[in-house]
């Protein structure tokens, strides 16, 4: 018989216990709660913003390859053009940095989608469609019959994205609401709120389809059997929690640098590593989302960081940065906890030795993160 009751010897083994127990990646506390439920209205808030403009350039900017106003939503004004040049709004380019962190990275059921005879087919007829009157553009595309339907490509991960973002909003708005009415009280409860969203919503399919000359075409029909959780929720986390991009100006792009490692799968850029010390810096995208949540934090966030910062709200984008990333933490939880090949009460020997295995892989991935540090604060 197996002995899995044994210590792990897994230098991070005290999370792994916590997994197996029900407990979360974060540990428990009331300051832990204010910050995770706080920084995640506020994010719901942005998300919110986001996902709108993402499946607006998806649906209305289809192929439209120098898309000015993609992010006036259609709605172009002189007011709203110097407030876009001001830059009093809301960062819109923060959400695409997301999306070609996705379209870059791929993986799951949408990048193979992608690479099918059914997409081209489906991409040829809407680039057909969407040209047939500019014989310049259909010249282009027999000279490199490969560039507009990569243009598609991203497109597609633009509708995922916000659709992906659509359901994620609500559920974090939900949680604030829920918290308002005293029935989130713990970090165990965030994780359960997360998790029963995600396993919810998991079979949701993912469509999208573009208006042409007054008719609808598929690009992802419904027969292509893309879903919400295998899809995009969990090339999300791949892409931009673990993997992410390298920060333009931190690290040198330069190949005999030896800066960036060659092989993707190494990349350790994302949101769970990053450090919040340069938010704010040149070159940091996520400095456009913690200044995004800037605008709609709640005032309980704000007293929060007055009584735990010396510098009040000096470093507010370096605070809101260390709380996204505690809530990070508790949405990973949720994400491993909803994925474990069996239930956690099992008293299968051989269930409970997967589990161990499934979790302790997990953790070689979260070594170098900042799990410690978030349990720290």
């Amino acid at each position: 018989m197996i002995d899995t009751t044994s210590k792990s010897s897994h230098p991070l083994a005290l999370f792994i216990e916590r997994l197996k127990t029900g407990e979360a990646l974060l540990k428990d506390s009331k300051e832990n709660v204010l910050d995770v439920v706080g920084i995640l209205k506020s994010y719901g808030i942005v998300l919110e913003a986001y996902y709108k403009n993402l499946l607006y350039i998806s649906e209305h900017q289809f192929l439209v390859l120098f898309p000015f106003f993609k992010y006036f939503n259609g709605d172009v004004s002189l007011k709203k053009l110097l407030k876009h040049w001001w830059g009093d709004r809301i960062n819109y380019e923060y959400a695409e940095y997301c999306m070609k962190g996705m379209l870059w990275h791929g993986g799951g059921g949408l990048d193979n989608y992608l690479d099918s005879p059914e997409f081209m087919e489906y991409s040829q007829k809407a680039i057909a469609v969407k040209f047939k009157r500019n014989p310049l553009m259909l010249g282009l595309h027999q000279l490199f019959p490969d560039y507009l339907p990569e243009q598609v490509r991203q497109q597609v991960y633009y509708s995922a994205l916000g659709q992906f973002w659509r359901v994620m909003s609500e559920m974090f708005l939900s949680l604030s609401d829920r918290y308002d009415l005293g029935e989130i009280q713990s970090i165990p409860q965030v994780v359960d709120h997360i998790k029963n969203g995600l396993v919810a919503a998991a079979s949701l399919p993912i469509t999208y389809a573009v208006k042409l000359d007054g008719c609808s075409y598929d690009i992802i029909p419904t027969s292509a059997g893309i879903t919400f959780l295998a899809d995009t929720a969990v090339p999300y986390v791949e892409a931009i929690f673990f993997r992410g991009t390298p920060f333009s100006g931190t690290v040198s792009y330069n190949a005999q640098a030896h800066q960036i490692p060659p092989d993707l799968t190494r990349f350790d850029y994302g949101a769970l590593y990053a450090d919040p010390l340069p938010i704010g810096g040149s070159g940091i995208p996520p400095t456009l989302l913690m200044q995004d949540m800037r605008h709609y934090l709640p005032d309980y966030i704000h007293e929060l960081y007055r009584d735990r910062s010396r510098r009040g709200e000096d470093d507010l984008r370096v605070q809101i940065c260390i709380s996204f990333q505690k809530s990070m933490f508790c949405v990973t939880t949720a994400a491993i906890l909803g994925l474990m090949p069996y239930p956690l009460d099992s008293q299968d020997p051989a269930h409970q030795k997967a589990n161990q295995v499934y979790l302790e892989g997990w953790m070689d991935r979260l070594v170098t993160s900042q799990l410690i540090e978030a349990n720290s604060q």
